[in-house]
């Protein structure tokens, strides 16, 4: 399936969100198994996500956080270069 890299950042925002609120509730329900569950699902997702953005255009994160690329944001064309 062809997707824009702004349907893309749209769907990493959604599982970064859904994550986030996971972890929120599981700290303070630590033995909800289907939280549990849910939250491994999108975190596998988002890094599924992620790997897939910078496949297709480069870094997701810059100086060093990239989750599959360290420090090649350096070489990519910087935004002037466009």
């Amino acid at each position: 399936m062809e997707m824009t890299e702004q349907c893309l950042k749209a769907k990493i925002t959604e599982a970064q969100f859904a994550c986030v609120e996971l972890q929120l509730y599981l700290d303070t329900h630590p033995d909800d198994e289907a939280a549990a569950t849910d939250f491994t699902c999108y975190s596998e997702k988002l890094q599924q996500l992620i790997a897939r953005y910078e496949q297709e255009y480069g870094p997701f994160l810059n100086f060093g956080h990239s989750i599959s690329d360290m420090g090649s944001w350096v070489y990519q064309k910087w935004p002037w270069e466009l």
